[in-house]
This record gives structure tokens, C-alpha cells and sequence, in this order.
């Protein structure tokens, strides 16, 4: 299971990287372009990414170290949580299509399965 713990590593990495990239370009860029509403909205979408790129850090070790399918199932989704929930959010905030709320929720609720598949791997191990 090396390889799932490896792409998982880097692909949590990765979205820390750009959480912090993102984070600062709303605080140094954004911050006189958007109404307060949206920078609420676009902060938000930041933390739960960088909040979910390091469960999927922390999942990833896990993995490394012993394989479980609750494991793998959390790592997917945190990963597809943090598509779907900052990321609607981002596109809510750049496009101004309210629609994108609405998959918003979906997105929350892969991060709760996420967060009880790790619980659950926690107890089985």
C-alpha cells in the first residue's frame, strides 16, 4: 500500500501549498477586491482546505505504516471534500454563481465521512 500512502502524501502536500498560497493572495490581493461577504466565503473555503490537506497528511502516514480500507476511504474523502466543498466555494466567490452554493454541503458531508472512516480505522487498529 505504499503507493496510496505516497500519492496521498504528495497530494496533501500539494493542496497545504496551494492553502497557502491561496490564503495569501486573498490577504494581500483580494482583501480591497471583494465585498466582506465574499472574503468571509473565500477564508473559509482556504482553512477547510489546509484543515483537510493535513488529515490527508496524517491519513497518509496511516497508510504507510499499515493498510486499512477505512483508511483509504478517509484519505478519499478528504481528498474529494476538499474538491467539492472549498472548491465550490472558490468558484461561488469568482463567478458570483450562487448555484455553487449547493454543492457545498455535498463536499461537507464526504469531509464527515471522512472524519468517521478515520474514527472507525482508529478503533479497528
Amino acid at each position: 500500500m505504499q503507493f496510496n500512502s505516497q500519492i496521498f502524501l504528495s497530494t496533501g502536500t500539494f493542496l497545504a501549498f496551494l492553502a497557502v498560497a491561496t490564503g495569501a493572495f486573498g490577504a494581500h490581493f483580494l482583501k480591497t477586491r471583494l465585498s466582506i461577504e465574499s472574503l468571509v466565503v473565500y477564508e473559509t473555503a482556504v482553512r477547510y482546505q489546509m484543515y483537510h490537506a493535513l488529515a490527508l497528511i496524517l491519513v497518509a502516514f496511516g497508510l504507510h505504516f499499515f493498510y486499512s480500507p477505512w483508511l483509504l476511504t478517509a484519505a478519499w474523502c478528504f481528498l474529494i471534500g476538499t474538491i467539492l466543498f472549498s472548491g465550490s466555494l472558490y468558484l461561488l466567490v469568482f463567478s458570483a454563481i450562487r448555484a455553487w452554493g449547493m454543492v457545498t454541503p455535498i463536499g461537507g458531508l464526504f469531509f464527515l465521512m471522512g472524519w468517521l472512516s478515520f474514527f472507525i480505522a482508529s478503533l479497528r487498529h
